[in-house]
């Protein structure tokens, strides 16, 4: 489904405010900001009250609203971002914004990056979102204070903070497929305490899926039979807990931890032979951060902020003989064992210089030491483990300028470096000779970066901007040395990618009515791709920098109060994406629609209760089969949904609901179709 006439208004409609999330109240609640302050990043937009879908953040309670319980399916509200699926063995929730994938966009909690050193392949689905505060999405400009490698921008997970004396909250739900079988539940409980020197909270979510189902129309193959999603079991489960200390109106500091486990099966392609596929499973797949964030007013015009983490990532992904995931005889059979650790941390310092002057310089520092090793089969050897281990550096510094009342120009620079001390593997030596470890040739490598923003205020009522945002990422240890089983070699000297985005956007109230967009253009370069040629008489591929794209869209949402009773909100992105890679003809990014739109009205019939209605809509995107030699558009699809909750007390409430109203078949990648039809039941009680 097209949406040219949309794409033309956004170009002419008045577009939304900039606005620096630490000056904007991000609670959902009126009055209320549970928000943790601490831990947000700069982003452009505004954050609103009650249930919205704003340009760049959205809130626990739209969150739990629409009934997104992890990171790709909430995020996917915002305009600009889209969820969608790795396919292949490992079957990944991926994420999108404006075209950029998820080695392009970082993601953090509280401002602490989530990275995986050995290739960054985060698994979005398994971040759940019952405990977050909000979900900040800074798309093409990223402000270069927040650190490295927002190369097409950076998402944001911001936890909560208590608001009152004693906050208490539980909620639960119940999961059922299209035939009302049991499918799973979800469970959120959480405590806090708020004084006027200290907080403390701690919250649990648990989220087990126990299988989901194929719509109806779908057609039983070879591998697949409909019905319950062959292994489409997941479970996870995240504790955070977090104490601060607030001496005064401007100084905090506070300490906080994290700690996600997470285990999942990876259903098949359902068009693939049997006898090609893998049989994967991660039997865990965990996280967990401690860190300390504070920021002090060292006088009026100076102020010092702080983060310092250790984070740690524990992976096994185990291979199996066949289907019935119960034996390791085969060579195809194997346990891969990831351990990572990383420790770091930023310091900045904000000076007003004058009235209308702020000067910022901030420096970051991050320790990735990644361990793997892995019990390969027939046999059940163990290798000995392997370690690659880097420092990433990073000096920034950005000046705010009001040039008027109504015009303010920010600009920014970073240089960014990387120290590689250790890159070693197992397996025969660049000279021959029997299996040992051996190091590879290590690389440094650095990136500059720059990027500028005008916005304009001419009243309380229209915000306009226009920003330049030139980036980097540096490439993972896969990129730079993995095998891929014997089919690739490496490259130490592997370079950053890089893009230049622009954008143009701003914001107009009228009344009860608020209307945001942007358009927005990208130019990437350097971007990694797989070189093919023959080595020592052997086919294989290398990664090199030899692509180059053009990425180019707009957005627009409408947010309007109907009446007391009755509001509804729309938003839409058209996303255009060149992105050529020499080394194959036919190639196309694929993962992304080229139109998106998201509608919905939020109806109170009487006071206690709420009635949320919804549509999903979405065109054609660029797949490839497993084989990577044919590439082709998915259908379109429109997903139909509704919740219909209900105060039973004060405070209490419960509510029915339904995803995927209409039973529609669709696949965001070749092979692998989405949920049919499901319904949930839940209830909330809060203090």
């Amino acid at each position: 489904m097209k949406f040219r006439l949309l794409t033309a208004v956004s170009l002419f409609v008045a577009l939304p405010g900039t606005l620096h999330a630490q000056n904007t109240p991000a609670g959902d609640q009126a009055g209320q900001d549970d928000s943790f302050r601490l831990g947000e990043i700069i982003v452009t937009g505004h954050v609103s009250d009650g249930i919205s879908i704003d340009s760049s953040s959205i809130g626990q309670q739209t969150i739990a609203a629409f009934d997104r319980n992890s990171l790709d399916d909430a995020a996917n509200l915002v305009p600009g971002v889209n969820a969608s699926n790795s396919g292949g063995s490992r079957n990944e929730r991926l994420l999108y914004v404006r075209g950029f994938d998820r080695f392009q966009t970082p993601l953090s909690i509280d401002g602490i990056r989530v990275y995986l050193p050995a290739d960054n392949r985060l698994d979005y689905g398994r971040f759940l979102t019952p405990d977050i505060a909000q979900i900040q999405v800074a798309k093409g400009y990223a402000s270069v204070l927040d650190g490295p490698g927002a190369m097409g921008g950076a998402v944001n997970l911001v936890t909560r903070k208590p608001t009152k004396e004693l906050e208490v909250e539980g909620r639960g739900q119940l999961n059922m497929d299209g035939d009302l079988g049991y499918a799973g539940y979800m469970l959120f409980g959480l405590v806090g305490t708020r004084h006027d020197k200290w907080y403390a909270q701690a919250s649990y979510t648990r989220n087990f899926q126990d299988h989901w189902n194929l719509p109806h129309s779908f057609v039983p193959t070879a591998s697949e039979d409909g019905g319950a999603r062959d292994f489409s079991r997941t479970e996870d489960w995240r504790l955070n807990a977090k104490v601060g200390f607030t001496p005064n109106a401007t100084d905090e500091y506070s300490i906080s931890y994290t700690r996600q486990e997470g285990s999942k099966n990876a259903p098949l392609s359902t068009v693939d032979p049997v006898s090609t596929q893998r049989n994967w499973t991660w039997p865990w797949w965990n996280i967990d951060s401690i860190y300390f964030l504070s920021t002090t007013a060292i006088s009026d015009s100076v102020t010092f902020k702080t983060r310092v983490y250790r984070n740690g990532f524990d992976n096994l992904l185990s291979a199996f003989d066949d289907r019935t995931e119960t034996t390791q005889t085969k060579p195809r059979a194997f346990n891969s064992y990831y351990e990572d650790v990383a420790w770091g941390g930023s310091a900045q310092v904000d000076i007003k210089l004058g009235a209308a002057d702020t000067f910022s310089l901030a420096g970051h520092f991050r320790n990735d030491k990644h361990v793997e090793f892995q019990q390969s089969f027939p046999g059940g050897a163990t290798e000995p483990p392997q370690t690659n281990l880097e420092d990433t550096w990073s000096i920034a510094a950005e000046n705010s300028l009001a040039l008027s009342p109504q015009v303010t120009l920010v600009l920014g620079a970073s240089y960014d470096w990387r120290i590689m001390h250790k890159a070693e593997e197992y397996g025969t030596p660049p000279g021959g000779g029997a299996s040992a470890i051996f190091s590879y040739p290590l690389r440094n490598s650095d990136a500059v970066n720059g990027q500028g923003r005008l916005n304009w205020t001419p009243d309380k009522d229209i915000n306009l901007y226009l920003s330049v945002s030139a980036r980097s990422r540096f490439p993972t240890i896969f990129e730079r040395f993995s095998s891929r089983f014997g089919g690739a070699i490496s490259n130490p000297d592997l370079q950053a990618e890089r893009s230049t985005n622009y954008e143009i956007g701003g914001g107009k109230t009228f009344g009860a009515v608020k209307i945001n967009g942007a358009v927005f253009y990208s130019h990437l370069n350097d971007v990694i791709t797989n070189f093919p040629f023959i080595y020592q008489g052997q086919a294989v591929t290398q990664s090199r920098n030899l692509g180059r794209g053009d990425y180019s869209g707009g957005e627009i949402s409408i947010d309007a109060a109907l009446s007391a009773t009755l509001s509804a909100g729309a938003n839409y992105t058209y996303i255009h994406r060149v992105l050529r890679d020499p080394n194959t003809p036919n190639f196309e990014p694929t993962g992304v629609p080229t139109d998106k739109a998201f509608f919905y009205a939020d109806w109170r019939p009487l006071k206690v209760v709420h009635v949320l209605p919804s549509l999903e809509v979405a065109s054609n995107r660029w797949t490839v089969n497993t084989a990577g030699t044919l590439y082709y558009r998915t259908g379109a699809y429109t997903l139909a949904n509704l919740s219909i909750d209900a105060d039973v007390a004060p405070n209490v409430s419960i509510g029915v609901g339904v995803r995927n109203a209409f039973d529609t078949l669709y696949q965001l990648v070749d092979g692998f179709p989405e949920p049919g039809r499901s319904v949930f039941l839940r209830a909330s009680a809060k203090y």
